[in-house]
């Protein structure tokens, strides 16, 4: 697979309100994410609650997405879990089922001691699913675990023969150049913080996977697009409004925050999995107020019908 150019949604999971799993969202999930003009999704990881899902279900997630993206977008599946042996068998069935591409997160309960130690575990990961590009997962906020991402590649390329690049989630983007970088831009190293997706661009991001790119995807592509043409000050006020939405957003709790608004955009996900729990209805209330208020939606709005319409600015 070549590098990925433009913007993969990390999509979120879908429930029935007994708490089982509502695949039939899917479809229109997929149709969304296309319209808008994303270049895939990232599915089962974070946003997906990866964690909170058995691996049946997981499968089950994965298999519904290949089928209804039917090669129009690119499908990502996360197949990280606290036992390698069951990574093993998500990436099995991602690679069975015809995944673009399989990524994993360090294993978070018990960690990995060092870049030595997180190359062996991903390896015996990335060898179930010999034919299938592998994406280190990095995101240290949530597991814990922050080893030196450049000494991951150098040590990883030589022992993952399938090892596509990183998923890189954090904000040190001295190290995520680095990455970019390092053997001559060898690997696809695809940048996971919306709210620094400018930043990102300038050090030489050309693809990203986010959470915010569910709902707010014509605001980030008019940053690229804007950036591309060397029109910086309107790609940073373009980006401002991603960052003025993502501090709205962690007033609440993020996951949740963001649930609500697709439930207000059209597509009602559900009540998330304990621990994590929806927003209350003042709560999401005050959130789409405060959105509102900072003209993001509107942002979103013309920014699509601009996309779309042929005439961008």
């Amino acid at each position: 697979m070549n590098k990925i150019t433009g913007l993969i949604a990390a999509t979120f999971a879908a429930y029935h309100t007994d708490g089982s799993l509502n695949n039939a969202l899917i479809p229109s999930v997929v149709e969304k994410m296309i319209g808008d003009g994303l270049s895939g999704v990232f599915i089962c990881g974070t946003n997906g609650e990866g964690p909170n899902l058995t691996v049946e279900e997981r499968m089950s997630v994965a298999e519904a997405y290949v089928t209804d993206a039917a090669g129009r977008l690119l499908v990502l599946v996360h197949v990280g879990h606290s036992s390698i042996a069951e990574s093993r068998r998500l990436a099995a069935h991602a690679q069975r089922i015809g995944a673009d591409a399989i990524s994993a997160v360090s294993a978070f309960y018990f960690k990995p001691s060092g870049v030595e130690n997180m190359v062996d575990c991903m390896a015996e990961i990335a060898s179930a699913a010999p034919d299938t590009p592998f994406y280190y997962y990095h995101i240290p906020a949530l597991t814990g675990v922050a080893i030196d991402m450049v000494e991951f590649l150098a040590q990883a390329g030589a022992r993952i023969p399938n090892l596509a690049g990183i998923k890189y989630t954090a904000a040190t983007l001295h190290e995520y150049q680095a990455c970019l970088n390092y053997d001559g831009g060898r690997f696809d190293v695809l940048f996971g913080y919306d709210e620094l997706l400018l930043p990102a661009l300038a050090v030489g991001a050309k693809g990203a996977i986010g959470s915010t790119y569910n709902f707010a995807a014509p605001v980030y592509l008019q940053v690229m697009k804007l950036f591309a043409e060397g029109r910086a000050e309107e790609a940073a006020a373009m980006q401002l409004h991603a960052v003025n939405m993502v501090r709205n957003l962690v007033k609440f709790p993020p996951i949740p925050a963001q649930r609500a608004i697709m439930k207000h955009i059209g597509f009602d996900l559900g009540t998330c999995r304990l621990p994590l729990v929806s927003l209350t209805n003042a709560q999401a209330e005050d959130l789409i107020s405060f959105l509102a208020n900072d003209g993001f939606f509107a942002a979103v709005n013309q920014n699509y019908h601009l996309i779309h319409s042929g005439h961008e600015n």
